[in-house]
């Protein structure tokens, strides 16, 4: 094998590994903390929205009480999973094979939102109460997320140890210009993440408990893609200018070059 094929083969492998571990959960996991529940809000300025969910079955029933069954050896009713998040307002796109992790089975569900603020009427997500909006001329997005579903008693030998965390992640279309979140471990402020996310944790056990969690973020009224397509749009017009007045400029000095040339 020569040292081009294997480093198109080890470029192949690398594709495949990540790949998979997106497939099987969002990639923070590879980062050492175990998250036992996560929710990705993909919030446009108009109210509507992507929310992926990645979670295990017991969290599902614990944090939210939905009717199926935890068991890492039960059958995945898939179907209970998409009827619990469909309603007027949300479509499930996708629900996807479990993995597994530590005995559980996860799941991922992708959900489209047509607006954020009924949100709480989904019973998945009647948690929390959202919000969006203008304020002194910024776009303000809050998140309030209360009591979980969590019955004692209800959830036998899950395997749970007290690592385990839940995210709140918020992907933003424009650019923040404040936030609340801060580092589970620190205590210290969060920057921006690439790609303008922001996250929120909090301990398993704190979110069984119900502890609140309150997210707010203000960002600018125009977003990012806008202001790029416009910039684009600019440096396009600005081209053309340019190139108009190069060919205006060319034709006159020829038509000057060949008066003067005919000139007796």
């Amino acid at each position: 094998m020569s040292p081009g094929q294997r480093a198109a083969l080890l470029a192949a492998v690398l594709v495949i590994l990540l790949s998979g571990s997106t497939a099987c959960g969002s990639a923070s996991n590879l980062l050492g903390k175990q998250y036992e529940y996560e929710e990705d809000l993909y919030v446009s300025l108009d109210g509507s929205a992507t929310l992926v969910v990645n979670a295990s079955l017991p969290a599902l029933v614990a944090l939210r009480g939905l009717p199926i069954d935890p068991n890492p050896s039960g059958r995945i009713d898939s179907a209970a999973i998409r009827a619990a998040y469909s309603s007027p307002i949300t479509r499930v796109t996708r629900v996807s094979p479990p993995w597994r992790r530590k005995g559980r089975r996860f799941v991922q569900v992708r959900v489209e939102v047509s607006d954020i603020r009924r949100l709480n009427t989904v019973q998945p997500f009647s948690w929390s109460r959202y919000g969006l909006g203008q304020e002194n001329g910024v776009t303000v997005f809050t998140q309030h997320v209360g009591g979980s579903a969590f019955k004692a008693g209800t959830l036998q030998s899950v395997g749970w140890d007290g690592s385990e965390i839940v995210a709140f992640r918020l992907h933003l279309p424009s650019k923040v210009r404040w936030h609340n979140s801060r580092d589970l471990v620190t205590d210290q402020p969060n920057g921006v993440a690439r790609g303008n996310i922001l996250g929120w944790e909090q301990h398993l056990t704190d979110r069984l408990d119900g502890q609140p969690l309150d997210i707010r973020v203000e960002m600018e009224s125009q977003s990012i893609l806008y202001r790029t397509l416009w910039l684009f749009a600019g440096a396009f017009a600005a081209a053309v200018a340019l190139l108009g007045g190069l060919i205006w400029w060319t034709v006159r000095k020829g038509r000057r070059q060949s008066a003067t040339t005919t000139t007796p």
